[in-house]
């Protein structure tokens, strides 16, 4: 067997409509019936059928059920009951749980089977024997492994609760429990629907439907645990149901009761608010149908629930069909189903769809052939599919896009909250808020009107006009900005006139609440002064939100105009601040003198620029806390704040300590170890140019550049001479190596123990170190009242001998006064020449051993055995002239001067070849050519090639050189 999902032939809508429609490229009509084609023959007929989460099951007049999954029709589960259809009649009615995991199945013999998903093979509800099942409500939780708590409502007015599960065990029965809630007197209880309430997970609400009534229940369920017990027993007992009761009913007319299915395309984004879903009961009188509301409990939502329902008459649905008839209004309602927003019922055979909304028919066909009868209409509730069957055939309700004309519908119903949720294209959003906002302005209601213009088209100006005529500017301010909102970027001009526009109005609102706080009247009949402050408050931070959020939107020079002419200081501070215009904001503090208010915009700043600029006044004014800000700031060069420095050091007559200027160039050289020139010339300015005769902090900078200073030495010693700093002008003269200089200087302000103390420094030249020690002499001489504290003084230098002051004493001093020294110096001559007469001793004895050594030198000889070698050449030695070294190295004469030219400078090279061009063309001849030849002998044979400094020259020199044999050094 196969099953074919293809369409076979279909119908279209009322007038057959669809054709054209299609063809003129315009939507296709929101209804079709399609004839489903069956590719399997069966000898049954159809006698029920149910569809859930697209499985379709199809229960047959021989007590066959077929399994279809509608993904894989091909596939087909043929499943017989365990009886005979003879035995327990025909297959009377089926019920199917949303999922398709349960099934029940009811024959007309009273019994009832269950049938899992997962298994082939029907079980025999024992407790259900008997009992006619005319509708079930399954449990809301959707379980799949069993039913859970259920209600079966039966055609004897009884409505029961069970728990199903599936069992493999024999002795145990499917049915846990059945536990008899109500019995009704109306008859049989046609429909059944439970459903959880959101946030109460133990509340439920309950429909019943009977011929004449429907009930609405609600209320707390009891616990149960895996079918241990009923827990609706709680609810029927212990709350009272609200009824809808028809006036007068007919027992020939159908009743049922149709629930919506979920809503499906969550994609759309009207889906995040999907309606409540929708109810419909079918009894004599036509369609009674509303919405499930779930925004309260008890009676009140039963009350709520059904006054806000509405009957479509069954008298509507007699209109004329495409054949152009009048039906009869007698004619009842064979069965209905609910989709999202219409009503579908089955009139003879015809299918109707009704808009619930409006109660206008969208859909009149007649699909039914004459005589040919209707099973059943079916409603998919998770997949949102309709089914029609008969006893030989399957229809296919298509639902095309139901909902894309709800917002008119609403509209119409000037429910526009609703008419924008479902409203898609932006003309048709257009079009809701154009209306919405003239119904508001009709109302009166302004300010609800501006955010909803915002989102309109119409025309700019208009809008505008109507609140500027109508004195609302709360609402225009609102309008401007909702519309500042729909503008795209690219819209540069109209987005910076509203901008502008809107800042001009914030600074009117503002002021005009200044003006109410401040005369303490009434701004309007709601708004007290008391509430004006808030109010104001409240305006204040929208206004800052918007800039904030459309700074860039914002001409500088426009605002800056607008809000300076409203005097409102604040606003205008936080716009430039806004668009970080610091140089505006600390302009604006500078030129108020305000110093707190510019150092609190100053301290958010990284511009070095900024700091630059406002440097020179800010010192001025408030010179230790913008050394407190300079301080925190890294990338600043503090080459650049040495002309406010210097003016306000310029300025300054406080004490040297709390010189601002000076602290921060101690900073940026102490801290940051600067190596600008600049910043330390600028620094020893400072410290010399103090009126402050004290010198510590200058000679203290000084001391600690060390003998490489980063400061220019010329410079500071010109500013030292010019303020009179003498020991820091010492310092420098020292440290340039000046001490003749130094040491003139110190003497002449009387400063002896520096003069002293530089006097010592040229330890590596005694001579200048002898020369500065008399100049302090003859000072200490000149002004000392004895002659014994120049004898001391010079004690204190070891190079100054008593003869060296003796020209520094005055012409009438008694030689008694420092007759020791003279005698002590005596004395010392006296021993020096006894030391000298030593050593000239000394050295003519060594004298005299030199020419011993010398006379034995002639007699001195050395061995060559005959079979000696040239240790360069390797050739016999006595073949040539040949030399003869102490160290036993002989050598051919001109195998050793190649050798030593090889190595020698150039210098001795040169002058080697000289004499041996010389000697060998003859151009010398007698004592000058025996005296070159000595001089060659000398140059050549002055040492041992290979023991002398030549060899330790060539120690970087391989032992094996190239192209010689290696396995010579081998061992």
């Amino acid at each position: 067997m196969a099953f074919d999902l293809s369409n076979a032939n279909g119908f279209s809508a009322v007038n057959g409509a669809a054709a054209s429609l299609a063809g003129a490229g315009q939507d296709l009509p929101i209804f079709d019936v399609e004839r489903v084609q069956l590719q399997f023959s069966i000898a049954a007929d159809f006698v029920a059928a149910q569809v859930a989460n697209n499985v379709l099951v199809i229960a047959l007049s021989n007590g066959r059920i077929l399994r279809i999954d509608l993904n894989r029709p091909e596939d087909i589960d043929d499943i017989d009951l365990p009886k005979k259809p003879s035995e327990i009649g025909v297959i009377r009615r089926m019920f199917l749980d949303p999922t398709a995991s349960h099934l029940i199945v009811c024959t007309s013999g009273g019994e009832n089977y269950y049938l899992h998903s997962q298994s082939r093979q029907p079980r025999h509800l024992a407790r259900l024997r008997g009992v006619s099942i005319e509708s079930v409500a399954w449990n809301p939780a959707l379980p799949t492994a069993s039913t859970r708590e259920i209600l079966l409502g039966a055609s004897d007015g009884n409505i029961y609760e069970s728990y199903i599960e599936t069992s493999t065990e024999f002795y145990r029965k499917e049915d846990k429990y059945l536990k008899n809630l109500q019995k009704l007197p109306d008859g049989p209880v046609t429909g059944l629907w439970v459903d959880a309430l959101p946030g109460r997970a133990d509340t439920r609400r309950v429909l019943i439907s009977t011929q004449s009534r429907l009930f609405h229940l609600v209320g707390k369920v009891g616990r149960g645990h895996d079918g241990s017990g009923s827990i609706y027993t709680k609810l029927f007992d212990g709350e009272q149901p609200v009824i809808h009761e028809l006036s007068r009913s007919s027992t020939a007319a159908a009743s049922a009761l149709a629930i919506s299915p979920d809503a499906q395309d969550s994609s759309k984004p009207y889906e995040d608010m999907a309606p409540d879903r929708a109810f419909a009961w079918l009894s004599s009188q036509g369609v009674y149908h509303g919405t499930l509301l779930a925004n309260s409990a008890g009676s009140e939502l039963g009350n709520k629930v059904f006054a806000e329902s509405k009957l479509l008459p069954r008298s509507q649905l007699a209109t004329s069909d495409n054949t152009g008839r009048r039906k009869s209004a007698t004619e009842y309602i064979d069965a209905i189903a609910l989709t999202q927003w219409h009503v579908v019922c089955l009139v003879g055979n015809r299918v109707v769809a009704t808009n619930r909304l409006t109660g206008s028919i969208v859909y009149d066909q007649v699909i039914l052939d004459p005589g040919q009868k209707a099973i059943g209409l079916c409603v998919d509730l998770q997949k949102n599919t309709f089914w029609l069957f008969t006893s030989q055939e399957i229809f296919e309700i298509v639902v095309r896009d139901e909902d894309r004309d709800i917002w008119k519908i609403m509209l119409s119903m000037q429910k526009f909250d609703a008419a924008l949720q479902y409203a898609r294209s932006p003309a048709q959003k257009d079009a809701v808020a154009t209306a919405s906002g003239d119904y508001l302005i009709s109302k009166g209601l302004y300010t609800e009107a501006a955010g909803v213009y915002g989102r309109s088209s119409k025309p700019f100006e208009e809008v505008a006009l109507t609140f500027i005529d109508n004195n609302q500017p709360d609402a225009l301010r609102k309008y401007l900005l909702a519309k500042l909102g729909t503008y795209k970027k690219t819209s540069v001009m109209q987005r910076i006139m509203i901008a502008s526009w809107l800042v001009e109005v914030y600074m009117a609102k503002l002021n005009s609440l200044d003006d109410t706080i401040i005369t303490k009247a009434e701004l309007s009949e709601t708004l007290s002064p008391a509430q004006s402050e808030e109010h104001l408050t409240a305006i204040r931070s929208e206004y800052q939100s918007f800039v904030s959020k459309y700074k860039s939107d914002l001409d500088k020079q426009t605002v800056y105009d607008v809000i300076s002419s409203h005097g409102r200081e604040e606003e205008l501070l936080f716009f430039a601040d806004a668009i970080n215009d610091y140089n505006y904001v600390l302009s604006y503090w500078v030129q108020r003198e305000r110093w707190s208010d510019a150092l609190r915009v100053l301290k958010r700043q990284t511009d070095p620029e900024i700091f630059y600029r406002y440097s020179s006044v800010l010192m001025t004014h408030v010179a230790t806390e913008l050394v407190e800000i300079l301080m925190r700031q890294a990338n600043l060069k503090p080459r650049n704040l040495i002309p406010a420095l210097l003016e306000y050091d310029r300025n300054y007559k406080g004490p040297l300590p709390q010189n601002q200027a000076i602290r921060y160039l101690q900073y940026v050289v102490n801290q940051l170890n600067s190596t600008d020139s600049a910043v330390h010339n600028t620094l020893v300015s400072m410290y010399a140019s103090h009126p402050s005769k004290d010198e510590a902090a200058l000679l203290a900078y000084l001391e600690s550049q060390g003998d490489e200073p980063r400061f220019d030495p010329d410079f500071a010693l010109r500013l030292c001479i010019q303020h009179h700093r003498v020991l820091s002008c010492v310092h420098i003269y020292t440290n340039m190596g000046q001490y003749v200089q130094a040491v003139d200087l110190a003497l002449s302000h009387n400063e002896i123990d520096l003069a002293a103390v530089i006097a010592d420094r040229p330890m590596s030249n005694p001579p200048l170190r002898k020369k500065l020690w008399l100049a302090v002499a003859r000072k200490v001489i000149s002004q000392s009242n004895g002659i014994k504290t120049a004898i001391e003084f010079r004690k204190r230098c070891d190079l100054l001998k008593i003869e060296d002051l003796i020209p520094f004493f005055p012409d009438f001093v008694v030689i008694d006064d420092f007759k020791d020294e003279i005698c002590d110096a005596l004395e010392d001559y006296s021993r020096n020449i006894e030391a000298l007469k030593k050593e000239m001793d000394e050295s003519s004895a060594t004298a005299a051993n030199i020419k011993v050594d010398v006379a034995a030198l002639d007699r001195r000889y050395a061995v060559v055995e005959p079979g000696e070698k040239c240790f360069e050449c390797g050739l016999p030695l006595l073949s040539r002239q040949f030399f003869v070294f102490p160290c036993q190295h002989a050598f051919h004469s001109d195998c050793l001067g190649r050798k030593v030219l090889e190595q020698a400078g150039v210098g001795k090279s040169k002058r080697i070849r000289e004499c041996q061009v010389q000697i060998s063309k003859g151009l010398v001849s007698g004592a000058k050519r025996e005296a070159m030849i000595a001089e060659l002998d000398s140059l050549i044979a002055s040492a041992c090639i290979l023991c002398s400094e030549y060899a330790i020259k060539r120690i970087d020199e391989p032992f094996i050189k190239e192209g010689e044999d290696k396995n010579e050094w081998a061992l």
